[in-house]
């Protein structure tokens, strides 16, 4: 899945020429805690962020209503080089982005000009519709040792029972080095059936660890 497939295309933008006391309010109005800036050409020229605004202005706990920062040109709280991504980047990139830079928001650009945005919760909304957990059925996992066709050999099981495959998962086993981990989420209610014939073809089910089943 490309970042275009998900990302958000209504767009709040402001011109540079706003105070940050405007852009504030135009945060206010339109529930957002960011602001794309661009030019009259519809250059991306950066973000503004509430905490930065936050921060540029004065405590509520201090007396100075007429400070001259609350009429200070939006550009001096602008990011101006923002984390940026393209529209055919990989979802997969833009999570791994967002977990290396710890950030929460990425402007989406192409030739220059702004064409969406991206949040981590769009992104989580995303990975939950990816994985099926807003779908009903059942999950199983299954340690397996790291060998080709492993997977084959698990599904074919599955697939006997006739029941669908929503998503598979592959992470490492952290206690075993030439094992993988198996986490597969199947439209199916009751899954015992499977995790039988899982346990009795020697495969090693950790999850429903169902009492009674060897």
């Amino acid at each position: 899945m490309i970042v275009e497939q998900i990302m958000k295309t209504d767009l709040v933008t402001v011109p540079p020429t706003l105070t940050i006391t405007e852009a504030r309010e135009v945060m206010r109005h339109k529930g957002v805690r960011h602001l794309n800036v661009v030019d009259q050409q519809g250059e991306f020229l950066g973000i503004v962020t509430e905490r930065d605004i936050k921060e540029a202005l004065p405590s509520y706990l201090s007396n100075v209503p007429n400070s001259p920062v609350y009429h200070e040109p939006l550009t001096t709280v602008l990011i101006s080089e923002p984390i940026t991504a393209h529209p055919l980047d990989f979802v997969e990139e833009i999570a791994l982005i967002f977990y290396e830079a710890r950030i929460g928001y990425l402007p989406i650009l192409s030739g220059g000009k702004l064409v969406g945005t991206v949040t981590t919760n769009e992104l989580l909304d995303v990975y939950i519709e990816m994985t099926g957990a807003n779908e009903p059925g059942s999950k199983i996992e299954i340690r397996v040792k790291d060998v080709p066709g492993v997977l084959n050999d698990v599904t074919a099981i599955i697939a006997a029972h006739k029941a669908n495959v929503l998503s598979v998962l592959v992470y490492p086993d952290q206690t075993d080095d030439t094992a993988k981990i198996l986490s597969i989420r199947v439209q199916m209610i009751n899954p015992l059936p499977i995790i039988t014939e899982l346990r009795e073809s020697n495969f090693d089910v950790l999850w429903p660890n169902v009492p009674g089943i060897v």
